[in-house]
């Protein structure tokens, strides 16, 4: 017998149709963001070619291989449906959460208000409003810890323990930081069959084949890509720049609070410190916890996007914890505080977008570049460093150029012989590497506030061989093209 929609499941509905519109809208105002653009680019790539193989990738590789099919129909749009997409990933990981606290045993209440808190957040509206690696992979981990929370409970079937193999290894081959929370998980189960360790390796096995295959197709760059690079050129790029606290455990630190400070996050941290868990439940949550500050404490220096795996863990024991002790009017004074510095940022890119949406603003350059490109003549990929800005404008992306700025700008991490085999070119080889045949700057210089930035290399470049400049208007873009051949 069928059962009848009652008006608690439209209020239910509303609450998740609100929460996404909220979320899109966050996406399209928020400012640009550099590190959108290997994401962006990889995508696109992806469709045509294998990451590491064809094109460098400096970050596990799932998501551009399965966001490659809806980067390439979205056309001109590929940006904005890429931070539209990651919106709808965090509202995701924010359902999965509450599942996640109910199914532990809070009470409606308490999971809705956790829920709340999370979605706060800097770090989670900062993750979830841009094109970049992470909403993807905290949802995923989420819903694991969902399907975890029903194990705790002794309600998993088999089928389940495949899922949160799958989930957990997915997330992982999304954003390596990950990979920390989910091994804890992983020996956890070995420890205690009744999670069935084994059926949850079976699920592990498609992101495992996925990530050896990858490997198998170029060893060298992958290894570069996903441990290399991250290892080492955050702290050649700080150094280079004279700030070398930035690297420091005190620095460190200091990131670390302030980025969980942003939100009610440093809050359930402190509760989850004042009130240890009193069931086995908590006490995995609290080891999950601590897995995913770890791997937001690995990488130099700290970001705010480093800490997202320490989120969803966090918020379901917070909700846990206030089912078992009610917040008082301190506590409630409190998370409203936080979640007000929390949403500070939000709101403040809200206005920023009064004078112009910047993902219209892409569509609208996009246009501009397109007809300058088409009426000057140009041809072959562009070399840039902001290739997230070329969808809208139907121009090919130069592989080299796929990670954006951030092995451009590298001097030492590579020989000349192996940026050839990479695909990658840094700035201190421009002259040495394939010709160019079109250069796009200034997307750059949004970020760095009109500053040429690392976008300089290029411009000598361009200036030295005598190429012909054209502004694209309505911005800070600058278009060089080869001169005419008579």
């Amino acid at each position: 017998m069928t059962k009848a929609i009652s008006i608690r499941d439209f209020g239910w509905a509303a609450i998740v149709a609100l929460a996404a519109l909220v979320l899109v809208a966050l996406a399209m105002i928020r400012p640009f963001d550099h590190d959108e653009s290997q994401y962006v680019a990889a995508a696109l790539l992806s469709w045509h070619g294998l990451p590491y193989r064809d094109f460098a990738y400096l970050q596990t590789p799932l998501q551009p291989m399965l966001l490659a099919p809806l980067a390439v129909a979205s056309g001109i749009w590929v940006w904005p449906v890429m931070r539209a997409v990651n919106a709808l990933f965090g509202l995701g990981a924010l359902i999965a959460c509450y599942a996640a606290a109910r199914t532990g045993g809070a009470a409606p209440r308490g999971a809705m208000l956790a829920t709340g808190l999370m979605a706060s957040c800097d770090i989670f509206l900062f993750t979830s409003a841009v094109a970049r690696n992470d909403a993807l992979p905290g949802m995923l981990f989420a819903g694991a810890l969902w399907l975890i929370m029903r194990r705790m409970g002794g309600t998993a079937r088999p089928g389940e323990a495949v899922a949160i193999g799958l989930l957990l290894s997915a997330a992982a081959a999304a954003k390596i930081s990950f990979a920390l929370p989910a091994t804890v998980y992983g020996l956890y189960a070995l420890a205690n069959r009744d999670h069935r360790p084994a059926l949850v390796a079976l699920g592990a096995l498609p992101a495992a084949a996925l990530m050896l295959g990858l490997y198998a197709a170029a060893p060298a760059a992958f290894w570069f890509g996903v441990f290399a690079f991250p290892a080492q050129a955050p702290a050649e790029w700080y150094l280079a720049q004279g700030m070398p606290a930035k690297l420091s455990l005190i620095g460190k630190a200091l990131d670390t609070v302030k980025f969980l400070a942003l939100g009610p996050a440093l809050m359930a941290l402190v509760i989850a410190l004042r009130w240890p868990g009193a069931a086995r439940t908590e006490r995995l949550l609290d080891v999950i916890i601590a897995a995913g500050l770890v791997a937001a404490l690995l990488p130099e220096p700290t970001w705010r996007q480093y800490l997202l795996p320490v989120l969803p863990p966090l918020l379901i024991r917070l909700a846990l914890v206030w089912h078992r002790v009610s917040p008082g009017r301190g506590t409630r004074i409190a998370a409203v505080i936080f979640a007000i510095g929390g949403l500070a940022p939000s709101v403040e890119a809200g206005l920023r977008a009064q004078s112009g949406v910047p993902m219209a603003a892409v569509i609208e350059q996009g246009r501009a570049l397109r007809r300058i490109f088409a009426a000057a003549g140009g041809m072959g990929p562009v070399a840039t460093l902001s290739p997230q800005l070329l969808p809208a404008a139907g121009l090919m992306i130069d592989p080299r150029f796929a990670p954006g700025p951030f092995y451009f700008r590298s001097l030492n991490l590579l020989d000349a012989r192996h940026e050839r085999q990479f695909h990658l070119i840094s700035r201190n080889r421009i002259e040495t590497a394939a010709p160019l045949h079109a250069i796009l700057t200034g997307g750059e210089g949004a970020w760095m506030a009109g500053e040429a930035g690392d976008d300089q290399p290029l411009i000598d470049y361009a200036v030295a061989h005598h190429w012909r400049r054209f502004a694209v208007p309505g911005g800070q873009l600058t278009l060089y093209l080869p001169p005419r051949v008579p």
